[in-house]
């Protein structure tokens, strides 16, 4: 498992033209964010560290992943995206016409949510919740067609108003009391 340390820091790598983690030891984690869509600061050529609340985002995106039946290099790979998608990602507006309308939820960052288009249905980590519209990250491996022409990949993100979501129970059991 990989546990955050005070030797994490965010660069911006120019040759490659996108933000790493380094997570000392010769280990680069390259973030899926694309360049565009960071803030100014992410694109600085100096050395950010991983701070207090970034572990504590991390632990928190983790923590929400427990029900995903994911590897737990996914997992890592997921949280670590999650962090720098809180940190780093400029604001985007809602695109919720792509996903159907649902029972609504108030999630909490870090929860797992389900979203439905036409196309079908996937799990997604919300990055953040404003009270009417959260930024979702997909946590499914396998992509996720929004229309005929759009498809969603693994970390991708898009912020959806909170009544096309439903909370996703995974494997919990639910016990039920037969009455009658």
């Amino acid at each position: 498992m990989l546990t955050p340390n005070n030797s994490w820091h965010w660069r911006f790598d120019i040759k490659r033209n996108t933000l790493m983690l380094d997570l000392g030891n010769e280990l680069l984690f390259c973030v899926s964010i694309p360049t565009k869509k960071l803030v100014e600061e992410a694109r600085s050529t100096l050395k950010q560290v991983f701070t207090v609340t970034d572990v504590a985002a991390y632990q928190a995106f983790k923590e929400g992943m427990d029900e995903l039946s994911l590897s737990e290099a996914r997992k890592s790979e997921l949280a670590l995206n999650a962090v720098a998608t809180y940190r780093f990602q400029k604001p985007i507006m809602a695109k919720s016409w792509f996903f159907t309308p649902q029972a609504g939820a108030d999630p909490h960052w870090g929860e797992v949510v389900m979203l439905q288009t036409e196309h079908g249905c996937a799990r997604f980590i919300v990055i953040e919740n404003d009270g009417n519209s959260s930024l979702c990250m997909l946590a499914d491996v396998t992509p996720m067609a929004l229309d005929n022409n759009k498809v969603m990949s693994f970390s991708d993100t898009i912020r959806v108003m909170n009544n096309r979501m439903t909370s996703y129970l995974g494997s919990k059991s639910m016990n039920f009391a037969l009455v009658g």
